[in-house]
């Protein structure tokens, strides 16, 4: 159970662009709720945090920090649950390497991370480190389903407001790529357990028998699948499409979530690397496997490695010049999109694409026709069916277009990005059977050395608990309403089997449709394209891609989603949106001390969370608090306060001083607590009257670089320095 001294609300430390945008932040936000008697605390799961909290035993004790990940994923298991959970960083191997040598060079003596183990130690460092790769915090904290949306006043504004769209060309060539069999897709296998059980994953092979996990344990109606990608037939199309990316004339590019899906893609991301560099591979490997290249690394990390061998950099160009121009990350930089497995993440990359109008930023600075390579072929459909139709009818208009929510099945590290301890990369040919316990074989697998295999899982009650809100979303909207399923899918059919009895049971299958995620891509689309609305009832993997895809098309970011996760226990979860943690943001920082991150997510994720305090405690003053943010989020979008790109103009902290004075402003004017207008009024009035001294201060900060002390783990007291320069808007809020 939560202690009695849990603060009322926890507010997440996270990492880069949404950390420095706290530092200015959260000092507002605490001195406004203390004024209601609401204490907001802090839980730090940051990359470096989490780091930190695995070593203990590596750490003096002045240096050691709790596990706060373990802690709140306790928290979100009670009723006393009311967590802000900002953006963190889900960590690829080189982002992990990084924060560990910055750990390391702050005095922190804990252990590299060790490509290949050979000691027990270094086995021991692994497996801690491993721990905290990929998606290593929502699985902990997502103790219940998502509910994502656009706040009303963040709609409002972008129909009032609507932003640019690329042009669409029926002739575009722009096209998405998939496997067609020997994927995840077309390979899965499914079954609902009808009793508690136990399974062991092993390999039966000519040399033996390897057990590959053990002990993973199931609760009755657990759905459990099991599928694997042949590396042959990956490596097969890998290698066609690139020749016909060549022959269409078009940019090649890749697009994954290598730090979601931690194990499976950065293996699928290192075949693409192999295959882009096949004859270099080919001529080469001995020397490049000496120089400690490993193509799940990425490119950049090989280009560094190799750059001293002045015969692998000339075949290296050599292919270069062969192969079709390639999809940048950032082509001023030459970085590519095969250079970081974490730079080009798959649902914020083809949403922009699509916004873009089908173009992707080549090689030479500007825009062509891109073919998008998603392997496997579960969800690259809905990307493919949003091409085809945006080719057909031309691009969506923001000022009517209606508007995509979202509810997703996500708690207890359901479906795809719960599999991370049950995906493996076969090291021989065989047999994988997962067996339980009574020696039932649930799956079996023929493999090949090199195969991806994996198993996920969702269990009985968060499907149920899913099908539940999805009813109360509907009977509050009236939206038309899609369960995102494909019976022709092992495990959304097993999925259909939950839904079905449960809508004819409450008496309102009629008020839902199920339709594969194709049809309901299309479908979504004609729905919005006509100014009405709907609702996608989907599962993780798709829950995440959507809350890009549409929020993008609608709103031009989804970092101001509205993003609710009821907690199956009572307890509430805010998410202060998608979007990513911005590291380019970061730079910029860095560099000309402008913060370009719009806090409009936080501010979203902070009026819920205090409504949800009035709701749960029956405190009348936070729903006070809750209706005045948003009246001041409200006041942000209208008069245009929200983050300038530029160098020189308002950024992150000028819009959090905007957002303090409309928040007093709108306490100061309420009539359901005197006491927060008479505490307000003043501080209204000396942000008001002292307009120019903060605008300036924060002004005359900007255009130089700064020093927050580090990159994953900045100093404290330097970044309160930067990010609160205004020593009159300090005074006024303490």
């Amino acid at each position: 159970m939560a202690q009695s001294n849990t603060p009322d609300i926890i507010y997440t430390k996270v990492d880069e662009a949404p950390e420095r945008a706290s530092a200015s932040l959260l000092p507002i936000i605490q001195r406004f709720a203390s004024a209601a008697d609401i204490s907001i605390g802090t839980k730090d799961i940051s990359l470096a945090g989490r780091i930190l909290a695995a070593f203990p035993d590596k750490l003096g004790a002045d240096q050691r920090v709790p596990d706060d990940l373990a802690e709140l994923g306790e928290l979100v298991k009670t009723p006393e649950a009311n967590v802000i959970k900002l953006p963190n960083i889900s960590a690829s191997v080189p982002q992990l390497v990084a924060a560990v040598t910055e750990l390391q060079r702050q005095g922190y003596d804990i252990p590299d991370y060790p490509d290949a183990p050979s000691t027990d130690a270094e086995r021991a460092a692994r497996a801690a480190y491993d721990k905290l790769k990929g998606s290593a915090v929502n699985p902990v904290l997502r103790e219940g389903n998502s509910d994502r949306r656009a706040a009303p006043a963040v709609k409002r504004f972008a129909q009032n407001n609507p932003h640019r769209m690329g042009d669409w060309s029926s002739d575009s060539k722009t096209r998405v790529a998939s496997m067609d069999g020997d994927d995840f897709f077309s390979n899965e296998t499914s079954a609902t357990l009808d009793k508690a059980a136990t399974a062991r994953i092993v390999l039966e092979s000519a040399s033996g028998e390897t057990v590959l996990h053990e002990g993973v344990s199931y609760p009755a109606g657990t759905v459990v699948d099991a599928t694997y990608m042949s590396a042959d037939a990956l490596d097969a199309f890998l290698k066609d499409e690139i020749e016909k990316t060549r022959s269409d004339g078009t940019l090649f590019s890749l697009h994954m979530k290598a730090t979601m899906m931690k194990v499976s893609d950065p293996i699928i991301f290192g075949h693409a690397v192999r295959a882009w560099l096949a004859p270099v591979f080919e001529a080469h490997g001995a020397r490049m496997a000496e120089l400690g290249v490993n193509p799940n690394s990425g490119l950049g990390d090989l280009l560094e490695r190799v750059k001293g061998d002045a015969e692998i950099m000339a075949a290296i160009e050599e292919v270069r010049a062969e192969r079709p121009p390639m999809f940048m990350v950032n082509s001023d930089k030459g970085i590519t999109n095969l250079h970081v497995p974490s730079d080009v993440i798959i649902d914020a990359s083809m949403p922009a694409l699509i916004r873009a109008g089908g173009k992707g930023w080549g090689p030479d600075g500007n825009e062509h026709d891109t073919t998008c390579v998603i392997p496997d072929n579960s969800y690259a459909p809905v990307y493919d069916e949003a091409i085809n139709f945006f080719k057909t009818n031309g691009k969506l208009n923001p000022a009517t277009a209606g508007t995509v929510q979202n509810l997703g099945l996500m708690a207890q590290k359901a479906e795809e990005y719960g599999s991370h301890p049950t995906t493996f990369e076969i090291p021989e040919d065989g047999t994988v059977k997962m067996v339980l316990e009574d020696g039932t074989v649930l799956h079996s697998h023929d493999v090949k050395t090199g195969d991806i295999w994996r198993s996920a899982s969702a269990r009985k009650a968060p499907i149920e608990d899913w099908v539940a809100l999805a009813i109360e979303r509907q009977k509050a909207t009236g939206y038309r309403s899609i369960f995102w399923l494909d019976d022709s899918r092992a495990h959304d059919a097993e999925l259909i089997a939950y839904v079905k009895p449960i809508l004819e049971a409450k008496g309102v299958a009629d008020r839902f449709e199920i339709m594969a995620p194709r049809e309901a891509t299309r479908a979504s689309l004609e729905t919005i394209t006509k100014g009405e609305n709907t609702i996608a009832i989907t599962g993780n993997v798709l829950r995440d891609y959507l809350t890009d895809l549409f929020p993008i098309l609608e709103l031009a970011t989804s970092a101001k989603m509205l993003s609710i996760v009821k907690l199956m226990n009572g307890g509430g979860l805010f998410e202060t949106g998608a979007g990513g943690s911005a590291p380019k943001h970061v730079q910029q920082l860095d560099e000309e001390n402008h913060l370009r991150w719009d806090s409009l997510g936080e501010f979203c994720a902070l009026g819920e969370s205090f409504k949800f305090l009035a709701d749960a405690k029956g405190n009348d003053r936070a729903r006070v608090l809750g209706e005045a943010v948003e009246e001041a989020t409200q006041g942000i979008l209208d008069h245009g306060r929200s983050p300038s790109r530029k160098v020189g103009e308002p950024d992150n902290r000028d819009s959090h001083y905007w957002f303090a004075r409309y928040w007093a402003e709108a306490l100061a004017a309420q009539t359901d607590d005197a006491a927060l207008a008479e505490e307000f009024a003043p501080v209204a009035k000396a942000l008001a009257e002292n307009e120019a001294a903060i605008t300036g201060e924060l002004a005359e900060v900007q255009g130089k670089p700064v020093d927050t002390g580090g990159y994953y783990h900045p100093d404290d007291d330097k970044l309160t320095r930067v990010m609160r320069p205004s020593a009159t808007l300090n005074g006024i809020i303490g």
